[in-house]
């Protein structure tokens, strides 16, 4: 079984999902609004929370046109160019320090996802417990050694990636020195639907790359990352906000408090359902063994008389003989009188 540890807590089958709130762009440039957020996450119930660390200089270029220009029609930012959208979504630095002093003072543990090498520099003196790369830069191999080269727990988002780039991604990883990854199924839309998820992939993700498997779910609601843990996973990201009314620009596929509950509560419900191989009764369904059908005296019966489908039934409870034994019954003769109500038993006949 694998088994890897972030801050103080473990990971891994053995071990109730491990919950990230991300908190991406949802502050609304507020640093009041983060605290809600990371304040709403705790009260949520989970374990982790997620900010983004990068300025509009180190994603893209001051560009208003062409490639650099958001014209699909069915973008949540169609309009913006992707210096402006990353201008208006960044998290300042100066906030992180206090937003991660914040988080572990809830018992929150805090961590990033550092979008160049100085973002991990940066990272580095705070001293986050783990890195998340995102979808967009899982095959900037630069910045994966860096991050992995800190010897730290790496969660890696596999959006858009074919197995051939995941297979550069993990190796690249390793020989860098990371020991501990996570790979977590991701489709890279925004939001994402159920049909497009395919957590079929998490087992054969776990096999293939022998690491922790879990899911970065931009989908709505929770149905989706309940039904991740039933295939293994055992982190799941969601993004979230205390309300998408109040806008942000992940806010529209992003948990509100009771949602990112819910989610807490039911997958950790599926984890314990799951259990292990097992046939015939638990402990705890012993007591309900006499509850069976079995083979009792339906009317009273004389000695010598036959037995027949008219003074015998199969009913609860389950003290006689089993219902199977019917037909091997019907036709002999009673050895003594037997009353009504009496359960069946291979002495009296």
């Amino acid at each position: 079984m694998i088994k890897l540890k972030i801050g103080n807590r473990q990971i891994g089958k053995g071990y109730k999902p491990f919950i990230i709130a991300e908190m991406s762009g949802n502050h609304n440039q507020s640093l009041e609004k983060a605290f809600q957020i990371v304040e709403a996450a705790a009260e949520a119930g989970v374990d982790a929370l997620k900010l983004q660390t990068y300025t509009a200089d180190t994603m893209t270029l001051d560009i208003n046109e062409g490639e650099f220009f958001i014209n699909n029609p069915d973008s949540l930012w169609k309009g913006k160019s992707y210096y402006d959208l990353y201008k208006e979504a960044y998290t300042p630095w100066e906030w992180h320090e206090a937003i991660f002093k914040r988080c572990w003072e809830l018992g929150l543990i805090p961590f990033s996802s550092p979008f160049d090498e100085t973002a991990v520099d940066f990272l580095e003196k705070l001293d986050v417990p783990c890195y998340k790369i995102a979808s967009f830069e899982n095959t900037d191999i630069p910045l994966i050694e860096k991050a992995a080269s800190t010897g730290k727990p790496l969660i890696i988002s596999t959006g858009m990636a074919t197995v051939a780039e995941l297979d550069e991604t993990v190796r690249a990883a390793r020989q860098a020195g990371c020991k501990d990854i996570i790979l977590l199924k991701c489709t890279s839309t925004y939001p994402a639907s159920p049909e497009n998820s395919n957590l079929l992939t998490l087992p054969h993700i776990r096999e293939l790359f022998q690491c922790e498997v879990g899911l970065s779910d931009h989908t709505l609601g929770i149905g989706v990352g309940v039904a991740s843990v039933v295939l293994g996973a055992t982190v799941i990201e969601k993004h979230f906000t205390t309300s998408r009314d109040e806008g942000g620009t992940d806010a529209a596929f992003s948990m509100e408090p009771d949602e990112m509950k819910a989610l807490v509560t039911e997958t950790e419900k599926a984890w314990k359902s799951l259990g292990a191989i097992s046939y015939g009764p638990t402990k705890v369904e012993q007591a309900s063994l006499k509850d069976r059908r079995s083979l009792y005296v339906a009317e009273d019966i004389r000695a010598g008389e036959v037995l027949t489908k008219e003074n015998i039934k199969a009913i609860r409870p389950g003290f006689g003989l089993a219902p199977k034994h019917l037909k091997n019954v019907l036709g002999k003769k009673a050895k003594v009188d037997i009353k009504k109500g009496t359960p069946l038993s291979w002495e009296l006949f």
